[in-house]
């Protein structure tokens, strides 16, 4: 474990931008596929929701064994290099990859459609992975305690926020909006994927800074099985990591739903911006809150909070049209607000549990990445189910369809019930993570009040 904050660096600000600024790209990713990529195949693609939902869980089931994988190259790097930079430059090419998920050729609709997006997919989760992982495993390679890392992570946060909501904003309107086309989302991946690789190239940079102002000491182990084997076996890991999987699956559920809660609860699609807005832009503002509970209750308490906070917003999300659109649009930002705090804590908490742990950091982040993987392909194919449960009728763009009442209730349902049922799983796990006030004492310094 790293020794107490007076021993530890305190991180210029300078190299912190250029770190966060990394995950303006990233937000990309993570925003837009969740976001669209199910309405694409369903609605524009004419592709059925259970096979759309398995065009997008099956690529994401191959993210279980590639990101552990990837963690363990990610450690071998720093081994022998002294640095993961060789990881993050390849996985630059994810804007390549983007860009390809959305310009199916012109001919191909239904079955062949999906397997051009699942094929993109996997190749964009694997250099997502190449990316994330060794840029998660970044505060571990630090030498900062307990605060300056939640410290470091809320920089990242608030930039990943500013691009989940530029992005989650800019991508509706690329597309066409109401009149949304194959050409306007074609168009909508090749604006975005110049922006993800400035800003991805950035993050390399602030990578390198921030590694000659206040690296740690080489932990002196490459990874491997052994490694996988200890990390598994890290008793606190598996709890921290079932909870987030609970966490990232509710989210991704109540992405994918937005643009059908928006034209089929609300009868007006232009409507997903301004949910989008509401719930992504409240983080901007909220995360230095965040930040300032965790230094005074601890993170796993503000973790928890947060948790509860979203379990009580999806449930007024339930109700649908009767309870108004101000009172839904303010569910959406307390959700917003939630979000931002299950964004930021469990990335500071994932440090700590390596300074404490006996596995190498690319090898834990590995794990962490590939659960978050898997949570945002569980999200979408949950909220498949429900519409393929309810009878919901896929159709081409252009096309217009009537949708049976009880497609109408498993878009309602989908969208607040579910989410509501995921974050409770997610309170109940969490509270079985129990590391939290061990870390928070071991990093402050002697004789400080407990």
């Amino acid at each position: 474990m790293s020794g107490p904050d007076q021993q530890a660096a305190a991180l210029p600000r300078g190299p912190l931008l250029g770190f966060a600024t990394g995950s303006l790209g990233m937000g990309v990713w993570v925003t837009v596929p969740g976001l669209l990529l199910l309405y694409f195949l369903t609605d524009v693609l004419a592709v059925t929701p259970w096979l759309a939902g398995l065009a997008l869980l099956l690529p994401k089931v191959a993210d279980v064994l590639l990101h552990p994988w990837i963690g363990h190259r990610c450690d071998v790097e720093q081994a022998r290099r002294g640095d993961r930079r060789r990881l993050l430059l390849l996985g630059c090419v994810l804007p390549v990859a983007f860009a390809a998920l959305f310009a199916v050729p012109g001919g191909l609709t239904g079955a062949p459609a999906a397997a051009w997006v699942a094929v993109a997919f996997v190749a964009g989760n694997l250099l997502f992975a190449a990316y994330q992982v060794p840029y998660l495993a970044t505060p571990a390679d630090l030498r900062i305690g307990y605060d300056e890392r939640t410290r470091l992570m809320a920089f990242r946060m608030v930039v990943l926020t500013l691009g989940i909501l530029v992005s989650g904003l800019l991508a509706p309107l690329l597309t066409g909006g109401d009149t949304a086309t194959r050409a306007g989302y074609q168009r909508m991946g090749m604006l975005l994927a110049v922006g993800m690789l400035a800003a991805m190239l950035v993050g390399v940079a602030g990578i390198a800074r921030l590694r000659r102002s206040a690296a740690a000491p080489a932990a002196g182990h490459t990874g491997g099985w052994r490694a996988l084997a200890a990390t598994l076996r890290d008793r606190q890991f598996r709890w921290l990591v079932a909870a987030y999987l609970a966490m990232s699956t509710t989210t991704h559920l109540v992405l994918a739903g937005v643009p059908y809660y928006a034209e089929y609860e609300l009868g007006r699609p232009g409507l997903t911006t301004v949910l989008v807005a509401a719930f992504v832009a409240p983080a901007l503002l909220v995360t230095p809150g965040w930040l300032a509970v965790a230094r005074r209750v601890g993170k796993q308490r503000a973790l928890l909070t947060a948790q509860g906070a979203f379990a009580v917003g999806s449930l007024v999300l339930a109700v649908g049209r009767p309870a108004g659109l101000a009172v839904l649009i303010a569910a959406v930002a307390v959700l917003g607000v939630a979000f931002a705090g299950m964004q930021l804590l469990p990335f500071a908490m994932v440090p700590d549990v390596i300074r404490a742990g006996t596995g190498a950091a690319g090898t834990y982040t590995g794990v962490w990445t590939a659960t978050e993987a898997t949570g945002a392909a569980l999200g979408p194919w949950a909220y498949a189910l429900c519409l393929a449960a309810g009878g919901f009728v896929a159709s081409a763009a252009g096309e217009s369809v009537v949708q049976p009442d009880s497609a109408l209730a498993a878009i309602r349902w989908g969208f607040g019930l579910l989410p509501a049922a995921a974050m409770l799983v997610a309170v109940l796990l969490q509270r079985r993570y129990t590391l939290d006030g061990v870390a928070r004492a071991a990093d402050r310094p002697v004789g400080a009040a407990h």
